[in-house]
């Protein structure tokens, strides 16, 4: 089953706790702290597997969740970081935010991209230790790990698709042009799914062909089955338009040319403006001669490059690929889709509800409200660093230590952050 649409969950691990422990060897007094770090909780990776020409796999498994960090333990030992999980996708799928529909991330290389990003391990009671606190008797949490609902879409990866109705001729033409084997009768739909093909031109030259699935009047409204797959065209950068110039099935080829332009034109404005060639195909069983020459006049005279071809034949079907090849060369490279994805800074909790706990001179404050807040901030920035510093005092975090009798110079430790407190 062809599927080129996907929507998921995905949870990235929560990173490990830290641990509280006390080094304890016969004859070694006062052995001190050696809590370890917590591991870090795995990533979701989405990396391309060629092989692939669907998303099927994701079809009927919408959760994915990589692994948590492990708790750290004695003798200053780390937890071991969680294993991340890595989701194979066909080349030309795109990654969009569910919520806003904005493109996260557009497969088409074969560079593995992290979706989202697991939390990292809390601190172990070691890391508090100083010549001032030598026995500190806490330790910190680890951060969960990023989650985010995403669709997959897939768009297919060619330089030239074919296009046009139902039973003109475009499996024929792509099964003698290439080595697919597409499904060919002489009936409707008979294909109902992309076929992807690989055109030799000449040494070292080649191209990707699409045969995509027919088109029907008021497919971009949702008839017929070319709705489904009108995406697939969007990257494709010449359209090689197929016609029943022997009208062999009761149509007239210029009425059928204008509404599969129109179709387009109806998707997408920009593909009515894409390179076309026109393959006026079935010349050979032509019964009204002056149907097919009115059609290929109409055309010439619309400036498009028309050849006149049977698939069936191979009747100037080499001339067509020449033809293709002289025009791919003049074009750009297949479009790569920009992300244009912006983060959502999720505040989940309450301000509130922080937990504030004071040992000795350390201030501690853990929540789920602050754990959101601190994913989102990057620490490195300084303007970020300012911007968090204001949703602390706006959230009234700090009038709340000062409440509770903070001095100046005590400090606050915020997850794997410490600070110097200044009034």
């Amino acid at each position: 089953m062809f599927v080129d649409m996907a929507t998921i969950h995905v949870k990235a691990g929560k990173g490990g706790n830290g641990a509280v422990s006390f080094h304890r060897e016969k004859y070694v007094p006062a052995g001190g702290p050696d809590g370890g770090d917590g591991g870090k909780g795995g990533d979701i990776v989405i990396s391309v597997d060629k092989n692939m020409s669907t998303l099927m796999d994701f079809r009927y498994k919408k959760n994915y969740g990589a692994e948590n960090g492990a708790d750290g333990s004695s003798r200053n030992r780390t937890g071991k970081d969680g294993s991340s999980l890595t989701l194979k996708v066909p080349n030309g799928t795109i990654i969009r935010d569910k919520e806003s529909g904005s493109i996260i991330a557009d497969m088409s290389s074969t560079e593995t991209f992290t979706l989202v990003k697991g939390g990292t391990g809390g601190w172990g009671n070691k890391r508090f230790a100083t010549p001032t606190r030598q026995a500190p008797r806490f330790a910190k949490s680890g951060l969960s790990g990023q989650e985010l609902d995403v669709i997959f879409e897939l768009k297919l990866l060619a330089d030239v698709g074919l296009v046009g109705y139902p039973n003109v001729g475009k499996s024929t033409l792509l099964s003698v042009v290439s080595k697919a084997n597409p499904k060919i009768a002489d009936y409707h739909f008979t294909t109902l799914f992309p076929n992807l093909g690989v055109v030799y031109y000449d040494d070292g030259i080649s191209f990707i062909m699409a045969d995509i699935p027919g088109i029907i009047e008021g497919a971009a409204e949702g008839s017929g089955l070319g709705h489904d797959f009108l995406r697939h065209i969007e990257r494709c950068r010449l359209i090689v338009h197929v016609v029943d110039a022997a009208g062999s099935e009761g149509r007239d080829p210029i009425d059928d040319f204008e509404t599969i332009n129109d179709e387009l034109r109806r998707y997408n404005p920009q593909l009515a403006s894409r390179p076309q060639i026109i393959a006026a195909n079935k010349a050979d069983i032509a019964q009204d001669k002056e149907l097919t020459d009115g059609f290929i006049e109409y055309v010439k005279k619309n400036s498009y490059d028309v050849h006149v071809i049977s698939a069936a034949t191979n009747m100037g079907v080499r001339e067509l690929i020449n033809a293709i090849a002289q025009e791919l060369s003049k074009l750009p490279p297949v479009e790569v889709y920009e992300p244009d994805y912006i983060p959502k800074q999720k505040m989940e909790g309450n301000p509130e509800d922080l937990v504030i706990e004071v040992y000795d001179d350390v201030w501690t404050i853990e929540g789920l409200w602050l754990e959101r807040l601190v994913s989102n901030v990057n620490f490195s920035d300084y303007e970020s660093r300012m911007y968090f510093e204001r949703v602390l005092r706006n959230a009234g975090v700090y009038q709340r230590l000062e409440d509770m009798g903070i001095k100046e110079g005590d400090t606050v430790s915020i997850y794997n952050m410490e600070f110097d407190y200044v009034e």
